[in-house]
């Protein structure tokens, strides 16, 4: 094998990049990305700034056809549809229909494996009924299927979010989920020093916190609900794109900064910041994290390698 070929439709800034890379660079494994993705502007500059490559836009106007041929197919497709911030409308959403862009994309191109990542609300989404057609979507073109819910806080990262991962492999494969592992980073690991004072929330606002809530651990992650109860923990809630970040408060104090969130997502500090804080937190928010996926692609590519020894004995035999 020359070098593994990968393609990261809605790319974002690259989480499924970066891990991929990691582990390449790890067993010293050639790699190109040959095609990216994602429709957000924003997103695009970030990518650019960050690999040198300007993604494509809208996955919806691209022929398969144009799309060169690949061994894997990374795909954090859209989750707002199957979330509960999104209220869980599915392929209602116009958004819900851009996994059959995947589906599309396999079933032309045929990768020898993909990893898709999805919200894990996607997996009881209407009574299970749409993940069950995802899934089946995926086996009917041929496809050995494996799910598993992994969450960041198993895998290094101190900050609770689950996502269900979806691997497949054009044969069958002998695939293992990553263990999980006993030490992650803590808070005070990834927080900052030298924090911005526009960072800091209002006095009113953190008086309020503190009369309603006296947290036990410290640093901690104060999260605010829309009841108005207030918990804290030593990791982070999930991260999400919206306006949810205004919730997540580290010592009931002030927000989290744009390379806070970043590292509670698994980015190293060598990422570029080239963007606004409000779009580098809907950034950060909508990403894999990195060490997920990183312990994840570790696993799958010994199948992918195994699968190139076996096609060459097949051919000389």
């Amino acid at each position: 094998m020359n070098s593994i070929k990968y393609i990261d439709l809605f790319c974002g800034i690259g989480g499924f990049r970066i891990a991929a890379e990691q582990i390449f660079e790890k067993y010293n494994l050639k790699s190109e990305c040959v095609f990216s993705c994602d429709i957000d502007k924003y997103a695009q500059e970030s990518y650019y700034a960050n690999y040198g490559e300007y993604p494509s836009g809208d996955i919806t106007e691209i022929e398969s056809e144009d799309i060169p041929d690949h061994d894997i197919l990374f795909a954090g497709f859209p989750c707002q549809p199957f979330s509960i911030i999104g209220m869980g409308k599915g392929f209602e959403d116009t958004r819900g229909t851009l996994f059959f862009d995947i589906a599309r994309i396999i079933s032309s191109k045929r990768p020898r494996a993909f990893i898709l990542e999805n919200v894990k609300q996607l997996v009881g989404h209407q009574k299970g009924e749409t993940f069950r057609k995802i899934i089946k979507t995926l086996q009917d073109l041929g496809y050995w299927v494996d799910y598993k819910v992994l969450n960041a806080l198993d895998y290094g990262l101190p900050q609770k979010r689950e996502r269900v991962f979806i691997v497949g492999f054009d044969q069958p494969a002998w695939f293992t989920w990553p263990s999980k592992i006993t030490k992650r980073l803590e808070l005070t690991d990834i927080l900052e020093k030298n924090i911005d004072p526009k960072h800091l929330v209002s006095e009113r606002i953190r008086t309020k916190r503190h009369e309603v809530h006296k947290s036990q651990y410290y640093p901690s992650i104060w999260h605010e609900n829309k009841a108005g109860n207030v918990t804290s923990y030593p990791y982070s809630c999930a991260l999400r794109a919206g306006a949810s970040y205004n919730y997540l408060l580290v010592n009931g104090e002030r927000r989290l900064t744009p390379r806070e969130m970043l590292r509670l997502q698994g980015f190293p500090d060598s990422f570029k910041i080239v963007v606004p804080d409000s779009q580098i937190r809907k950034q950060a928010g909508n990403s894999v994290p990195v060490n997920v996926v990183r312990a994840v692609v570790e696993n799958l590519i010994p199948i992918i390698l195994d699968q190139t020894c076996n096609i060459k004995q097949r051919n000389v035999i």
